[in-house]
């Protein structure tokens, strides 16, 4: 027991002090998040997307930057892009881009890793994004623009069941009350504002809580068992320790934000700032379900492309942030190093737990955002849509491969827009989908599933 308590005092004041270190930017960050999610409608951002021209993969990646969409969520908004016009190019440049980064990731970049990586690691990904996809652009260009579906049938099929005061979460406000068409469901409805106080701090913290706190603990346990820097003189500097954070990350499903306790915990335990920011890019940009999609979507030679690019991407990144630490001209008190990571500071001061009230009391802040959006909801709650009406027949379809609120927001987007379907309800919690509608296909159901690289079960 006396053996155990340690420890046990080591990780909590590990775990506690990452936390308040982030939180009061990680809140900021959920705020800055909804009010994007609420005033920027995935039609506008297709819009500007469709066709396949170079201008629109850099866009493509350029709007990926900021968008706070998890590893999973980019999934199915990636391939309704496709869907709705745009090019594999610019599908590709959004799928690399955006799941790297966010306002939410970058705000905890900056509070845990120094200001010079929380600039640098959006324009790594604005980067990768568009080299990514101008190399699919000219190596597996379509060979036909594909057929777009018109923006304006999510809205005219009714895609949020005529009334956007049944929406779960800001971005569902957004896709289908943003057109001037639907201004008079808006109105019925929330706010912009409330819209996005409800996604920031709500809709996605459920999202990626679970992931954020697996992430904390995870940094904590690291810290509380590894001395600092003690991995320094097994791996050294160079390409080892980056192909390492590298080959951890490919496999790994974690989100922007969550990765970045991990990095912190990485270079505490010794391995490189690069090393640290080969494992931001592989960790979020990679994952089973991302790579299934591009092979259904567009194919096996863009998703071979996307793989080599993220791999490229990270040693070269990885190699060119060491080698700029190394020389001086990125000076020591812009980046985080063994030294001063926040949970070198648990080891030497004996477990206990500075930081200042504001940290705190974020710390604690945080956690209550973090409880009510995990919390177990209620059957109302859960719903996405309106209930479907007796009055129409109701078909049900069982979905998998959904794993976050921007799957249930794409999910209910494509079935909208299947001619005569009058109104959609999705459940993420049991993997639910419920159309009425007079005259609906079941093929053309399936056939909308699995264009988002879902699919549907028997």
């Amino acid at each position: 027991m006396d053996s155990i308590l340690p420890f046990v005092s080591k990780l909590a004041a590990a775990s506690w002090w990452m936390l308040a270190e982030m939180s009061p930017y990680l809140l900021l960050g959920f705020v800055v998040a909804g009010l994007l999610s609420a005033f920027i409608s995935p039609q506008w951002v297709e819009r500007h997307l469709g066709g396949s021209r170079l201008g629109q993969i850099f866009k493509a990646s350029l709007f990926g930057v900021p968008l706070p969409l998890c590893s999973c969520g980019v999934i199915p908004v990636a391939a309704s892009l496709r869907r709705h016009g745009a090019g594999k190019g610019a599908t590709t440049a959004f799928l690399l881009s955006t799941p790297q980064t966010g306002v939410d990731s970058i705000a905890v970049t900056y509070a845990l890793l120094g200001p010079f990586l929380a600039v640098f690691r959006p324009l790594v990904a604005l980067l990768t994004g568009f080299v990514g996809g101008t190399l699919v652009h000219v190596l597996d260009r379509d060979p036909a623009p594909p057929a777009a579906v018109p923006a304006a049938a999510s809205c005219a099929a009714d895609a949020c069941g005529g009334d956007c005061a049944g929406a779960d979460s800001a971005a569902t406000t957004a896709s289908c009350c943003g057109d001037a068409e639907c201004a008079g469901n808006r109105a019925a409805g929330q706010s912009r504002l409330a819209a996005a106080l409800r996604y920031g701090l709500v809709t996605l913290p459920r999202d990626i809580g679970k992931a954020l706190v697996v992430g904390v603990l995870l940094s904590g346990l690291i810290s509380a068992v590894v001395e600092p820097a003690a991995l320094e003189g097994v791996l050294g500097r160079g390409l080892l320790p980056i192909l390492l954070a590298m080959a951890i990350g490919v496999p790994l499903y974690v989100c922007a934000t969550a990765s970045v306790p991990i990095a912190v915990a990485m270079i505490h335990a010794g391995l490189s700032p690069g090393a640290a920011i080969a494992f931001l890019i592989s960790g979020p940009a990679t994952n089973g379900a991302t790579l299934t999609t591009l092979w259904r979507v567009l194919g096996w030679r863009s998703m071979v492309i996307f793989l080599v690019t993220v791999a490229v991407g990270a040693v070269a990144f990885g190699l060119l942030i060491d080698g700029a630490v190394a020389s001086g001209a990125v000076p020591s008190s812009l980046i985080v190093t063994a030294a001063d990571a926040p949970a070198a500071h648990v080891h030497h001061q004996g477990g206990a737990t500075a930081g200042t009230l504001l940290q705190h009391l974020g710390a604690v802040a945080l956690l209550l955002v973090l409880a009510n959006a995990l919390r177990p909801r209620s059957r109302a709650e859960q719903l996405e849509d309106g209930r479907p009406t007796e009055s129409e027949p109701v078909t049900e379809l069982r979905v998998s491969g959904m794993h976050c609120n921007g799957c249930v927001q794409s999910l209910q987007r494509a079935l909208g827009e299947v001619a005569g379907v009058s109104g959609v309800e999705v459940r993420l919690e049991d993997g639910s989908a419920r159309v009425r509608g007079r005259g609906v296909s079941l093929p053309a159901l399936e056939a909308a599933v699995r264009s988002l690289g879902f699919t549907v079960a028997e």
